[in-house]
This record gives structure tokens, C-alpha cells and sequence, in this order.
């Protein structure tokens, strides 16, 4: 897959995410790779009060581009992004939850089981 992204750091974790794909042998680290590999403007871009809505407590979640501190979190949930916004880093630890990049999630948890992807 080809990246046109200036940006070392992605390109990096999108090799690193392709390397872990034929490594573990998991599908769900190609499909984070190809969501990275969108245009900026194509990725996904998630607020915390969405999250609260979506996930239950103890949940592991990847977000395959930015998440954004609009809204209320008050469940205890792991969320791996590309990015975070400062708000949206406080809003999860204050809740009890964690903020992680997605290599990682991806060495603490190489054959995920129950990770749910927000796209």
C-alpha cells in the first residue's frame, strides 16, 4: 500500500501495523494500516461523549485518527489513536481509562481479542 504522508511517524506506524499483520497473522492491524493511509481529511475523528455512547466499561477501542475531548466520558475504557487532543487525554484518564498509540496496543495486546475499532 502506498502512503503519500510526509509525516515519518505515520509512515512508520503503518509499516510497523503491516510488519505486526503478518507477524500475528491479525486482520484487524491491516485494516487500522489502510484507515492510517487515508487522506487527513478521510480519517476518523471521534469525540470522548461519542465514546461514552458506544463503549461499556473495561473496553479496548482503536481509532484509526483523532480523538477530541467534546463530550462526557464516564466509563473506564483503553483507547488507542493516532492522536489525541489534550482535553480528550484528560477527559479519559480523570474517567479512569487510558490513552495509548496504536504500536502500543499492539505490543501489549499483539492477538487482540474483543478490540472494537471506531471508523
Amino acid at each position: 500500500m502506498e502512503l503519500k504522508s510526509t509525516n515519518q511517524y505515520l509512515r512508520m506506524t503503518v509499516r510497523f501495523l503491516e510488519v505486526a499483520r503478518r507477524q500475528y497473522n491479525v486482520g484487524l492491524w491491516a485494516t487500522v494500516a489502510v484507515l492510517l493511509s487515508r487522506p487527513r481529511r478521510g480519517r476518523v475523528v471521534v469525540n470522548v461523549g461519542e465514546l461514552n455512547r458506544l463503549l461499556n466499561d473495561g473496553d479496548v477501542v482503536v481509532v484509526p485518527g483523532k480523538v477530541l475531548g467534546d463530550g462526557e466520558l464516564s466509563k473506564r475504557v483503553t483507547v488507542a489513536a493516532w492522536s489525541f487532543s489534550r482535553t480528550a487525554l484528560m477527559k479519559i484518564k480523570a474517567a479512569g481509562g487510558e490513552a495509548l498509540s496504536i504500536p502500543e496496543l499492539v505490543r501489549r495486546m499483539p492477538k487482540p481479542s474483543g478490540v472494537k475499532i471506531i471508523t
